[in-house]
């Protein structure tokens, strides 16, 4: 089956009464978990942003504390995991300053694990290009707070 346009989809979701939507919706959640945690975050997060980004950073707390450290091999699979998992609930987010606090948080918590990743190339790197990508994102926001990520930025290279 080929899936139809967004505004086609757009223009068919106009003409639906509330409660086909509404069970349309739920359809959507029990198909996927990927989009039960989106309206997860539309319906009960987004109101307080600050709120998501610590039930996040929680989330991330406990999947370093999972880090099987016996070799870099395994450092790095669990480390790309956590990576994925918070640029997913960075695009359900879609602001800017989530996306910063959250990049930042992860790159905060991979500089304290031991052993060092400064002595993996492959974890090294993927390091590096999270914080190359967030001066980048930095530039993007107000000039207040970017004075303050440059501030947590700086303290983040090795």
């Amino acid at each position: 089956m080929k899936a139809a346009t967004l505004k086609k989809l757009k223009k068919e979701l106009s003409n639906v009464n509330n409660k086909k939507l509404l069970k349309i919706c739920l359809h959507l959640a029990k198909f996927k978990k990927e989009n039960k945690e989106l309206l997860t975050y539309l319906l009960l997060e987004s109101e307080s942003e600050e709120g998501y980004i610590e039930t996040v950073k929680e989330e991330v707390d406990s999947l370093f504390e999972t880090i099987n450290t016996t070799s870099y091999f395994y450092m790095k699979k669990t480390i790309r995991k956590i990576l994925r998992t918070i640029k997913t609930n960075i695009r359900y987010s879609k602001k800017k300053t989530t996306e910063i606090e959250l990049i930042l948080y992860f790159c905060e918590k991979l500089k304290a694990v031991r052993p060092s990743v400064q002595y993996s190339q492959v974890l090294k790197n993927l390091y590096e290009r999270e914080l190359i990508s967030l001066e980048k994102k930095i530039k993007l926001v107000h000039e207040d707070l970017q004075f303050e990520y440059i501030e947590t930025l700086t303290d983040l290279k090795f």
